[in-house]
């Protein structure tokens, strides 16, 4: 089990996390690439691939992000290594962001997973009418859903 916490040595490479662990590196990943968010910049800045794009830009292009949440964002994939930041020097500074090649490859996975979203939509809309609908059951010892 890898529980050391990121940057810190003491992690051997290959060693695999238990991902029920908070403290697991790959659950923390996991969590910071797993959000809507993140999802939808990486995205945006795949289809600029190879190209760059300017934060006002992304923001146009991300319907509901705020200008914070996009910063969080954008400084969390530049952090991991997933996206590359260039500033211009000029005033006010122009500030760059393109996808780096382990960012393309996240890409992958996460457009697969918008595939499997869109194609199973319809399935999962109907799930949630019939449970809005009927009474709810109680399924699991300690559940208390049915309460």
């Amino acid at each position: 089990m890898t529980t050391s916490k990121p940057g810190r040595s003491g992690r051997r490479p290959g060693v695999r996390g238990d991902l029920l662990d908070p403290r697991c590196p790959t659950r923390q990943l996991l969590d910071r690439i797993g959000t809507k968010w993140t999802s939808m910049t990486v995205k945006m800045l795949a289809e600029a691939a190879p190209g760059e794009l300017r934060f006002a830009q992304l923001r146009r292009r991300i319907p509901g992000i705020s200008q914070k949440m996009l910063s969080v964002t954008l400084q969390s994939l530049v952090r991991d290594g997933l996206v590359a930041r260039r500033v211009e020097p000029t005033v006010p500074p122009a500030v760059h962001y393109r996808l780096t090649e382990l960012g393309l490859s996240l890409e992958i996975p996460l457009a697969a997973l918008r595939v499997w979203a869109e194609t199973h939509m319809p399935e999962i809309d109907r799930s949630n009418q019939l449970a809005d609908t009927s009474p709810p059951t109680r399924t699991c010892p300690g559940d208390d859903t049915s309460l």
